[in-house]
C-alpha cells in the first residue's frame, strides 16, 4: 500500500476488528470515514455467486463514467484478468484475506493513469458476506472523471497478512487516521510565543484590530 487514502481505509478497518479476522459490517460508521466516502464501495454476492457493488462511492463512479452499483465487480478488468479478480474478491469473502491490486486505468479516449485498490472484509455473516474498499488514483490529471476509465491491466498484486502489516506500515509517514468515535472539540489555549494568540485545534487565531 502506498497512497494515504489507501493505508488511511486499512488502518481504521484494522482498529476497529481489534484482533478479529474482520469486523461486522454494522461496525462500520460512514462518519468516521467521511473524507474518504467518495472513492470507497462495499461488494456482495448476488445469486449467482458473483461479487458485485452493492454501494460505490460518487468519484468511483465518475471515474467510470456510470452508477456501478449492482454492476459485476471483475466486469471492471480485461477478459484475461477476471477469472484472477474473481478469485482474489471471492478469497475476501470467504477466507477474510485482504487484497491490494495496483493497476493501470485506460480511458475511452487513450489516457491512463495508477490506481490502487484495496479490498477488506467485512463480516455480514455466512449468508452475507460483504468486503469493504478503496479505489486511490496515483495522480488526479484534468480529464479524470470526465473521460470514463473502460480497461485496466494489473501491475501487482498482493495479498495481506493484517496481523503483520502495521510493521510495515511503522516505517511510513504518518497519516492521519479516521477515529473510531467522535471527540469532543479541544479547548482554546494560549500560545505564549505569539502574545495575544490562541489555539483552536489546530488552528492558530492571532488576536488582531486596530488600536489607536
Amino acid at each position: 500500500m502506498k497512497l494515504s487514502g489507501t493505508i488511511a481505509l486499512f488502518q481504521y478497518w484494522n482498529r476497529l476488528r481489534d484482533g478479529r479476522p474482520a469486523p461486522r459490517r454494522t461496525e462500520v460508521e460512514p462518519a468516521d470515514i467521511k473524507t474518504l466516502l467518495a472513492d470507497t464501495f462495499i461488494l456482495e454476492k448476488d445469486t449467482r455467486g458473483e461479487a458485485v457493488f452493492r454501494l460505490a462511492g460518487t468519484r468511483l463512479c465518475a471515474i467510470y463514467g456510470r452508477e456501478l452499483k449492482g454492476f459485476s465487480f471483475p466486469s471492471l478488468w480485461r477478459d484475461k484478468d477476471q477469472r484472477l479478480v474473481a478469485r482474489l474478491v471471492h478469497g475476501a469473502f470467504r477466507q477474510r484475506s485482504v487484497v491490494s491490486i495496483g493497476y493501470e486505468g485506460f480511458s475511452r479516449n487513450g489516457r491512463s493513469n495508477k490506481f490502487e485498490l484495496l479490498a477488506l472484509p467485512l463480516d455480514g455473516g455466512a449468508a452475507h458476506p460483504r468486503c469493504l474498499g478503496i479505489v486511490s488514483a496515483a495522480e488526479k490529471p484534468f480529464w479524470l472523471g470526465a473521460d470514463p476509465i473502460v480497461d485496466a491491466l494489473i501491475d501487482s498484486i498482493r495479498v495481506i497478512d493484517p496481523d503483520r502489516e502495521p510493521v510495515f506500515l511503522a516505517n511510513r509517514p504518518a497519516i492521519t487516521v479516521p477515529a473510531l468515535a467522535p471527540s469532543e472539540l479541544d479547548g482554546p489555549q494560549t500560545i505564549s510565543e505569539f502574545g495575544r494568540a490562541r489555539r483552536i485545534r489546530h488552528l492558530v487565531v492571532l488576536d488582531g484590530g486596530r488600536e489607536e
